[in-house]
């Protein structure tokens, strides 16, 4: 097949960076009829795109992106100027490309592992004569991508544990065809690796004894390393190296010391000097937006409610001004290296993520796809800012997003606890959360104490609070919900992936009267096999570990009493657990424990097991299934709606909601 698939993008059609962000609302906009709008069917929601990861050549005379190829998401490539069709220039045929980048003009990257065993592979597909490589053939190896440079378009600096899988080297890679290079040898601390902007290793950050780290740097590749500056393990919570800037000279970070919200700052190599180009008294600086070549920072991107970008050159944010101006969030996901295109994606909460080429030159606008566009065709739920007080007087934030055009009080509810858990939940679309809503569930969202970009002092207020403060956060935010008015306390569940499943787990075993029902993906049990199971690449983060959760031989007590599995005991209400078999993070044991002790006092287990899968799970028949196994779950206890099973069997105890039965388009 060397066609387009039948899901083609719209015709090529260019317009005016002000009517870009019009058209955007106007496609999206609508009236909303009262009553539960009908359901969405779960291959749309949970589907492979139909156009994502949208990405410009280095010389801007070529588009490539993420799209299905016979169902399996592959990449795509067409000409900017029509010259060329769309055409496909991957064919896997199990798990899809999901991780993909340039590799100079003619050439497209990507990494792969094995059945989600997370040792990635670097890969490479001549656009020309379709010719592909194998460019790291090492069995058992992971590699990490660590800088490209359009100076150098046939190198690439990457690091592997090639010759000690507890440790990343790094190597000079040489596309052209040479056997990698390795240019510095770890000691065993260096948690990542930084080049200049001539690809030339200068940078490390490594661990220390004391959960923190050190930034080292070297004047050339031939000179020894040295201390440069360092962060205590308070401030390492929300601070980290982002690279070099133009010419090597100055060196980007993210900085809490002397405050408590990370800055983004600029260190000069030579005086260690430090200057501050943007802060937030409340929020982390996060991502930054560099220059293609250069590598100078241009914006910086603050996550508050919403995201949004403080922009160095105000010049550089008339773009963003525009397409944001309906209160979308906009992403920059590609640059040519003459910065005149910019690949960007413009995210709302109730509409599929639009994708679109921007002229900076010409100021002209191509839309060109929706990621699925499907999506247009149902009524999508509006996502809710809320804020709220623990129990210790600790502001919580988080999101609330109801059912579309329905009632806003005493609802099924659904508190979806995000992984990490040193991450956050975000505004903007999301399939789960509206799956959830369309479903007739309110769904909540809480960044509990532990995670990310709300300054050192609220993360670090979750180091070793793991089933106890942490978990208390969660229950505080449901008992606010109930107290509020909107959620029905007599029908409520907890779901969540990674800590997300262990913090479902830890509901069902220490408020036992709290929740109807919860539902564990790849949620560890048993805290004390989790640390003594972490992947061997992560050992030189094995103190941060100790201190964020617990030392296995020194708090040994502490984190058995945290532990769902030795609770199981007081466990009562219905639990669906889903696992990957090649879980590298939380291996199969940490599900399989908990559903032995649970079957052997009779407790409600539903177990789905993916052979094929690790750490989530990437093919899209087993996301479905997952999903519909947890959508009739929900709805046999909950009282949700169910989209009809195969030959429009509704499962016993589902309500499809009248119109809500409606088949896939």
């Amino acid at each position: 097949m060397t066609d387009f698939p039948s899901r083609a993008p719209p015709a090529r059609r260019g317009f005016s960076v002000a009517a870009a962000g019009a058209a955007f609302l106007l496609a999206v906009a609508g009236a909303r009829a009262d009553g539960p709008p009908p359901l969405i069917p779960r291959s749309i929601l949970f589907g492979a795109p139909e156009f994502s990861q949208a990405t410009i050549s280095p010389d801007g005379a070529w588009l490539a992106w993420r799209a299905p190829r016979d169902d399996i998401p592959n990449i795509w490539v067409r000409a900017i100027d029509g010259a060329s069709p769309p055409r496909p220039v991957t064919d896997d045929r199990r798990r899809g490309i999901h991780k993909y980048f340039w590799g100079g003009d003619g050439r497209i990257l990507f990494l792969q592992d094995a059945d989600g065993d997370e040792n990635w592979r670097l890969y490479g597909v001549d656009l020309a004569s379709g010719g592909r490589r194998d460019y790291t053939p090492f069995e058992g190896v992971r590699v990490r991508v660590v800088a490209q440079s359009p100076s150098s378009p046939d190198r690439l600096i990457v690091a592997m544990n090639k010759d000690d899988r507890r440790r990343f080297d790094v190597y000079d890679l040489d596309l052209g065809g040479s056997a990698p290079r390795r240019v510095a040898t770890n000691d065993g601390a260096v948690t990542s690796w930084f080049a200049d902007p001539d690809l030339r290793v200068l940078g490390a950050a490594a661990a220390t004894d004391d959960g923190g780290f050190e930034l080292r740097l070297r004047a050339d590749e031939a000179s020894p390393w040295t201390r440069a500056a360092a962060w205590n393990a308070d401030d390492a919570a929300n601070s980290g190296v982002l690279g070099f800037g133009p010419g090597g000279r100055t060196v980007y970070l993210a900085d809490s010391r002397g405050r408590d919200t990370a800055a983004l700052v600029e260190m000069d190599v030579a005086t260690g000097a430090v200057r501050e180009l943007a802060s937030d008294p409340d929020y982390d600086a996060g991502e930054a937006l560099q220059h293609p070549e250069t590598q100078a920072v241009e914006a910086v991107r603050f996550v508050r409610e919403k995201a949004s970008w403080r922009f160095l050159d105000p010049a550089r944010a008339a773009v963003f001004d525009r397409l944001t101006a309906d209160g979308a969030e906009v992403d920059v996901t590609s640059r040519d290296r003459r910065d005149r295109r910019w690949v960007v994606r413009v995210r709302r909460d109730d509409a599929p993520v639009a994708t679109y080429l921007l002229d900076r030159e010409t100021g002209a606008a191509e839309f060109l796809h929706w990621h699925k566009p499907a999506l247009r065709r149902y009524t999508l739920a509006r996502t809710e800012p809320i804020r709220l007080d623990a129990r210790d007087g600790l502001t919580l934030h988080g999101y609330l997003t109801f059912p579309a055009g329905g009632a806003r009080t005493n609802l099924p509810t659904v508190l979806s606890v995000h992984g990490g858990p040193w991450a956050r939940d975000q505004w903007g679309y999301d399939p789960w959360v509206q799956w959830l809503a369309n479903r007739g569930y309110l769904c909540l969202q809480v960044n509990y104490r532990g995670s990310t970009g709300y300054g050192k002092r609220f993360m670090n207020a979750g180091d070793r609070e793991w089933g106890a403060r942490m978990q208390d956060d969660l229950t505080d935010a449901v008992r606010w919900a109930v107290a509020q008015g909107h959620a029905d306390p007599s029908r409520l569940a907890i779901a969540g992936a990674s800590y997300g499943g262990y913090a479902a787990l830890a509901a069902a075993a220490f408020t036992p009267d709290l929740f109807r029902c919860a539902v564990d993906a790849y949620g560890p049990s048993n805290l004390l096999t989790l640390l003594r199971s972490l992947p061997p690449y992560w050992s030189a983060q094995r103190r941060i570990f100790e201190r964020r959760v617990g030392h296995v031989e020194d708090d040994r007590e502490m984190l058995r009493a945290r532990s769902p599995l030795f609770h199981a005991d007081r466990m009562r209400i219905p639990i669906l657990i889903a696992q990957g078999a090649n879980d590298v993070r939380v291996p199969p044991a940490e599900s399989e424990q908990i559903v032995a002790a649970l079957r052997a006092r009779g407790i409600a287990v539903e177990y789905l097991f993916f052979p094929d899968e690790g750490h989530g799970f990437i093919r899209d028949e087993n996301n479905l299934r997952y999903v519909a196994a947890a959508e009739r779950f929900l709805a046999r206890h909950l009282g949700g709606r169910c989209e009809p099973e195969e030959g429009g069997a509704v499962p016993a105890g589902a309500a499809t909601g009248g119109e809500g039965s409606a088949a896939a388009p």
